[in-house]
């Protein structure tokens, strides 16, 4: 079999789905997402108790293309803080998914099942750029309170992806460059990356940061403590309002941005307020991430699934243009294709494989 032929098998587990692909270094050879209807999940007492039941999803779809195999990489998990990069799945990543030490999340599932592919066939699985991506500048991880540390938690593999493709259409490495980087999702994460490493970033499903469709972003605090206080029989149901609940949930009703902009073209003025505020958050944290790089930027980056939407891109570009000469849009989340990307650079020695220890 010539290298040609050979693919990387691509598992993204998610939440409500299963995404499946066999990528060459260039393209996707055959591509799947299996749907997962709440029902069928909540059939389930745990994330780990899916594993047999994916793997069977998973193996049914690469029937036949077994002999084609060059190595198996899966979405990151929950794990400790690490530097970015791709990471060969050892015992250690098995044993933490699998007592789910730092968390449970169905990424948790994309080492595993990865593994139980590779493992029989002799081929390496591996993972790349998980959530806990962690290259936070020392003076970034300060909060006002001792006790309290600021965590790097962020759409770390998209965040990766565009900022490699940003240095491509720029035609410089990603290490020699400062850009901020802004996800627009269901969360809202906006880094700064500097010479190939998120040095500062905002914590979205911890509170910080611009709202967005559904997550509260940063709270004023004493009126967070006072509600709290005065209301301590719903206290268990604000950290659901933080992540999940909160954002345009929270103030509309719908987490959908298509529903909202629809509103507004019918007049909704209280719509229109919400939506435009989101937009002047995500700017103004694009600021404070360019404050944070200590140059001026190379380029801002807009990426994530809102970034479909001129309507809100042209909310956010005018504010952040004084930012860098070069404002790029790449919307939408290219997962699967970051996920293959990762793993063929390490197959053909452009970069060191990491080992999680």
């Amino acid at each position: 079999m010539s290298q040609k032929d050979q693919v990387v098998l691509v598992i993204n587990p998610g939440s409500t789905s299963t995404k499946l692909a066999l990528c060459t270094r260039t393209a996707t050879v055959l591509a799947t997402k299996v749907e997962h209807p709440t029902a069928q999940l909540q059939s389930f007492p745990t994330v780990a108790s899916q594993f047999s039941w994916r793997l069977g999803l998973v193996e049914e779809f690469l029937a036949g293309f077994h002999g084609q195999l060059r190595a198996v990489v899966g979405r990151g998990g929950l794990l400790r803080p690490v530097p970015g990069g791709t990471y060969r799945v050892n015992q250690k990543i098995l044993a933490e998914l699998e007592a789910g030490a730092w968390g449970e999340h169905a990424s948790n599932l994309g080492a595993l099942l990865a593994h139980a592919v590779a493992a029989p066939l002799g081929l390496e699985a591996f993972i790349v750029d998980p959530v806990v991506v962690d290259e936070l500048a020392e003076h970034a991880r300060v909060s006002g309170w001792p006790g309290i540390e600021r965590r790097s938690v962020f759409h770390a593999l998209n965040h990766k992806a565009v900022a490699r493709r940003a240095a491509a259409e720029l035609g410089r490495g990603y290490q020699e460059l400062a850009l901020v980087v802004a996800h627009l999702g269901g969360g809202i994460t906006v880094g700064a990356h500097l010479e190939g490493k998120v040095i500062d970033v905002n914590n979205g499903l911890d509170g910080e940061g611009p709202f967005s469709p559904e997550r509260s972003g940063a709270l004023p605090v004493t009126g967070l403590f006072r509600l709290v206080v005065g209301r301590p029989g719903e206290a268990a149901g604000f950290l659901s309002r933080v992540a999940g609940r909160g954002g345009l949930v929270d103030h509309l009703g719908t987490s959908d941005a298509q529903v909202v902009e629809e509103r507004i073209r019918a007049g909704d003025g209280r719509a229109r307020l919400v939506y435009e505020a989101m937009a002047y958050q995500v700017a103004k944290e694009i600021g404070r991430a360019a404050a944070s790089l200590g140059r001026r930027a190379d380029a801002v980056v807009l990426t994530g699934g809102l970034a479909h939407s001129a309507y809100l891109t042209g909310l956010i570009v005018p504010r952040v243009a004084w930012v860098a000469s070069t404002v790029l849009v790449y919307a939408g989340e290219e997962e699967m294709l970051a996920l293959n990307a990762g793993a063929w650079r390490v197959l053909d020695g452009l970069e060191k494989v990491r080992e999680y220890d």
